[in-house]
């Protein structure tokens, strides 16, 4: 099995579009050379935030290529596998593994809600790792798919050698905590909302894939590297900053509003593709308020 490095913060990296709609390629590698800055482990490509149900086959994977170019050798690149068959996601792996992934987050099948069981969860993830050519991470995220992957189901399907960890986004810390308890030593659990990182990293999550990293990618890392030193100090004054943006981004404003914020950064967030829309100046005036509030970004003041 290949070693992947999941410890750290990753940000499930937006896609730009230009004007016209079209991906915007430039100002992807763009945003990752100014991500290589800061001390991210990695880069999550085609997540929910880079609007990869937006996206077609010939876009999915050209933006993974243009990341794995632009990231550096250390950066852990993870492709999104967001297909709902077993058969297509197989495919999908595959296919990022080609375009230069290092691991693939699949996404839990949801269309045919009333049939996806807990055993059905367990073979198709079973089958995908069986037969992808980089490990596989399970990217639980209710609040878009409607279903949810138990603790007790994602600890089974961590004894298998290609299935190497979970994104949980429900926000549910009972649920990581038990994650986290039930699953065998080596496996990661990372947290996927960022108004939970200080208790899923004091509670034993190797890291996060975050929307708020993508707008604040130094106080993540910030905040990963006190919980590391101990400084728990430091590390709960960051969660108390960060937690008003983190919510504003996801479930406040979602992408438009991730994407707004990016823009007020001197990130390139651009607008989101229809049927989503950019911010109207009322919450765009929100956003940058939630930002100035933190006090973490001294440049634009």
């Amino acid at each position: 099995m290949r070693t992947v490095n999941l410890n750290g913060i990753f940000p499930p990296v937006t896609t730009p579009f230009t004007d016209r709609g079209d991906v915007d390629y430039d100002a992807l590698a763009s945003n990752i050379s100014r991500y290589n800055e800061s001390s991210l482990a990695g880069y999550v490509a085609l997540g929910s935030n880079g609007e990869v149900v937006h996206l077609n086959t010939d876009e999915r994977r050209k933006a993974i290529a243009i990341i794995k170019r632009a990231a550096t050798s250390t950066h852990t690149i993870v492709g999104g596998v967001n297909e709902l068959s077993t058969h297509a996601a197989i495919d999908e792996a595959k296919a990022a593994a080609d375009c230069g992934a290092d691991a693939a987050l699949v996404i839990t099948p949801y269309y045919y809600k009333s049939s996806m069981t807990q055993e059905a969860f367990t073979r198709h993830f079973n089958e995908v790792a069986d037969r992808s050519p980089i490990p596989v991470l399970i990217y639980n995220v209710p609040a878009n798919t409607g279903v949810v992957i138990d603790s007790a189901t994602i600890a089974g399907l961590a004894s298998h050698q290609n299935i190497i960890g979970v994104k949980d986004s429900s926000g549910n810390m009972a649920a990581i905590s038990e994650t986290i308890s039930l699953s065998p030593a080596g496996f990661s659990v990372m947290a996927g909302n960022g108004g939970i990182l200080y208790p899923a990293l004091s509670m034993g999550a190797t890291g996060a894939v975050l929307a708020l990293a993508c707008a604040a990618p130094r106080a993540c890392c910030e905040l990963y590297d006190a919980v590391k030193a101990n400084d728990h100090s430091r590390a709960r004054e960051l969660q108390h900053r960060l937690a008003p943006l983190s919510h504003i981004v996801t479930a406040g404003l979602g992408v438009p509003g991730l994407k707004a914020a990016m823009n007020f950064l001197g990130l390139k967030g651009g607008v989101p593709r229809a049927p989503l829309s950019a911010l109207g100046e009322a919450d765009t005036q929100r956003v940058k308020a939630v930002i100035r509030k933190t006090g973490l970004f001294p440049e634009i003041e």
